[in-house]
């Protein structure tokens, strides 16, 4: 019987209306553990973006530092890492303020003191220090209405690309690397059709906005600003590097001697380069060595002279150099060295840095010198001697080795000579991993977990003797219902409560060990990266 001859009742349309309905809202219904691991991976890329922020700021500080120290020739690539500030901060904020009303749009309240947040709520933090309490973390309506329907995804997508330009726009056309790695990191182009759906075309803002949870959205918005904020790290690295890779690097003309020794052995060459510092590529200047004009390549001359007995020497010479304006000056110089008896030295050390906060040993060998005639100095920072070994003990960080120096002199018939300097590299102690039974996460069998007795913090492939201790951590376990329990230590011990619930645990099961802080061997805390295990 056709539908004609038997028409449908109003209470049989309503029946079919709410069938629709039910059927729709099941299609588009979130699984509560997908969700679950989306307020995760937001967690844990906010805590990502902090890293890279306070990373970002040391270089900043570098800057300053050198602008302080030199500003004419840092002027330049200072005033281009300002404008990368600028502009990354500004994105930062605009996808800030974009997740502040979206999430408000999807019913999020503020927290107020009658109304606290519990362990289990998830909350955003906004730029002017709010905290939104979500309570629709799988509303699909209001965020695709907010970023598509009202554009602002569209207006996201702009930004970024004025952003990406702006950056492009500072890094010379010959670093293909780095141009490459910032299209690739704030790539908004369309993506390609997909046969399998049909061949659809679907934009970068569909792709990305349409028909996705609060929740996931967020933490892609979360990946867009580590994107902004990674770009801008390689761009002013980048910019800090060419300070003196662009520079112009001396103000006046001089005589330079590297010899590749001060002190040699009886039997052995004396050998030392001359050359002019600076020297212009389209002219060679004239050395003259002890009064005779010798061979010049690349700027430079090679002195050479066979020893035969012990004692101290010196040599002398001379370097013309025509000006750009045709005028002829002269560059003298003057170098003494030492002959000594064949000697046997070995010295070792812990690695080629020094670190703060450490007793750093430095063992110098003089090449026949006896060492109490040898003399160690620095500067940033005080050196000791115990024994037959030298501590150093740096003041300052010292990332590039640029302020950092140690000079070793030597006391010779009443004189005190100069053997020889180095620069150095001072930095601050590395941030242990942290570890349960040597694995800093991945998969794990619940027996192997029940043994273990705690979160270890490990320093890897560090020859001091230093030694981190794990002084707090948090075990979360996703509960039924999507829920996240968190159970606490204050030690480095699994406590019996969380030994008891990783009894609990199933296979497939994920725990998460986050909120780990150590405390070193020096007083210093670190703050380290949460563990990710699934239960095998």
């Amino acid at each position: 019987m056709s539908s004609k001859n038997c028409p449908e009742s109003p209470r049989q349309k309503m029946i079919n209306m709410m069938y629709l309905v039910l059927t729709a809202m099941l299609a588009l219904n979130v699984a509560a553990e997908v969700l679950e691991a989306f307020k995760v991976v937001d967690i844990s890329l906010l805590q990502t973006l902090e890293t890279v922020d306070m990373k970002n700021a040391q270089v900043y500080a570098r800057f300053d530092q050198a602008f302080a120290e030199n500003e004419t020739r840092v002027r330049e690539w200072k005033e281009k890492a300002d404008i990368v500030k600028t502009k990354t901060d500004s994105l930062i904020a605009f996808i800030g303020t974009i997740k502040k009303e979206m999430v408000i749009r999807s019913g999020a309240k503020p927290v107020s003191k009658e109304e606290p947040l519990s362990s289990d709520d998830f909350f955003l933090a906004t730029n002017e220090g709010d905290t939104l309490k979500i309570s629709k973390a799988d509303d699909l309506n209001a965020p695709s209405e907010f970023m598509i329907t009202q554009k602002n995804a569209t207006e996201l997508k702009e930004k970024i690309e004025i952003y990406r330009s702006t950056l492009i726009s500072l890094v010379d056309d010959s670093d293909e690397d780095l141009i490459n790695t910032i299209l690739s990191s704030l790539d908004t182009s369309d993506p390609p059709a997909n046969l399998k759906e049909g061949g659809e075309n679907k934009s970068w803002e569909s792709e990305r906005f349409l028909d996705k949870p609060l929740v996931a959205i967020l933490a892609l918005l979360s990946k867009i600003q580590i994107d902004v904020k990674n770009s801008e790290a390689n761009l002013i690295n980048y910019l800090f590097s060419q300070i003196d890779a662009g520079a112009f690097l001396f103000n006046k003309l001089g005589a330079r001697v590297i010899p590749n020794s001060s002190v040699v052995l009886q039997g052995d060459e004396y050998v030392a380069e001359v050359f002019l510092a600076a020297e212009d590529t389209t002219q060679q200047p004239e050395i003259l060595i002890n009064n005779r004009s010798v061979p010049v390549q690349d700027g430079k001359a090679t002195y050479r002279i066979k020893t035969t007995e012990p004692g101290f020497f010196s040599w002398s010479g001379l370097i013309k150099y025509k000006t750009p304006a045709g005028i002829i000056k002269n560059y003298p110089f003057k170098q003494e060295y030492q002959v000594t008896q064949p000697s046997v030295t070995m010295s070792a050390t812990n690695m080629n840095v020094f670190y703060r906060g450490l007793d750093n040993p430095f063992d110098v060998g003089g090449g026949g010198i006896p060492q109490e005639n040898l003399e160690v100095t620095m500067t940033n920072g005080s050196i000791q001697k115990r024994g037959n070994e030298f501590i150093i003990n740096p003041n300052e960080l010292d990332e590039l080795g640029r302020r950092t120096t140690v000079s070793v002199h030597a006391n010779i018939g009443g004189q005190r000579r100069l053997l020889g300097t180095s620069n150095w590299r001072v930095k601050r102690v590395p941030d242990p991993v942290a570890q349960v039974a040597g694995q800093a996460g991945g998969n794990i069998r619940k027996e192997r977990l029940l043994v273990e007795d705690g979160v270890m913090a490990v320093l890897e492939d560090f020859d001091f003797d230093f030694r981190y201790t794990v002084t707090q951590f948090r075990v979360e376990i996703s509960a039924a219902g999507g829920y996240v329990n968190f159970f606490e230590s204050n030690s480095n011990r699994f406590t019996d409560e969380q030994k008891d619930q990783f009894r609990r645990l199933n296979p497939n099961n994920i725990i998460y060990i986050s909120n780990i802080r150590a405390v070193g061997d020096d007083g210093t805390t670190r703050d380290l990266d949460p563990i990710p295990f699934k239960i095998q």
